[in-house]
């Protein structure tokens, strides 16, 4: 078995074990940004970086040109109430554009948005909003706004 296939398994099993735990507590395991970098990789042929990378979390090349992209994720529950947040993005380190992997309760990816540096940057640097502004946070439907559709399962 190679490394990737084995982290897909140990992900598997990951995605297993947290929605169990979110069963028995309510709350999540704290798994969600790994099980979404994997997913975003195997569904865009996508190269991670290795951890720690300043700035982004992958590496695509086309058409001879590289890009770099940090990966965000969100755990989207049947009884979310709220307007969903993405988490912080950080504007002052490297990267070409931002992809937002939404996952099902089960960790499942079901979508993945992405959004160029220029207008991710414009979003939380416009006034108004603190959490925006200090926190590099904006609403999914924010995201979704700037971005585009780059991939979404498909009924099965």
């Amino acid at each position: 078995m190679s490394d990737t296939e084995r982290v897909m398994e140990i992900l598997r099993q990951a995605k297993l074990l947290a929605r169990e735990y979110r069963q028995l507590t309510g709350k999540p395991l704290g798994v969600t940004g790994e099980v979404a970098e994997y997913e975003a990789a195997r569904v865009l042929n996508l190269q991670l970086t290795p951890a720690r990378q300043e700035g982004y979390d992958a590496v695509e090349t086309t058409n001879g040109a590289t890009r770099h992209l940090q990966i965000k994720s969100r755990c989207i529950l049947d009884d979310s109430k709220r307007s969903q947040m993405c988490p912080s993005i950080n504007i002052s380190k490297d990267f070409d554009a931002v992809l937002l992997v939404l996952l099902d309760q089960n960790f499942e990816a079901f979508a993945i948005y992405e959004a160029e540096r220029a207008p991710v940057i414009a979003a939380l640097t416009a006034p108004g909003s603190r959490a925006r502004n200090e926190r590099g946070a904006m609403a999914v439907s924010k995201f979704k706004s700037i971005g585009k559709l780059r991939w979404q399962r498909t009924a099965v």
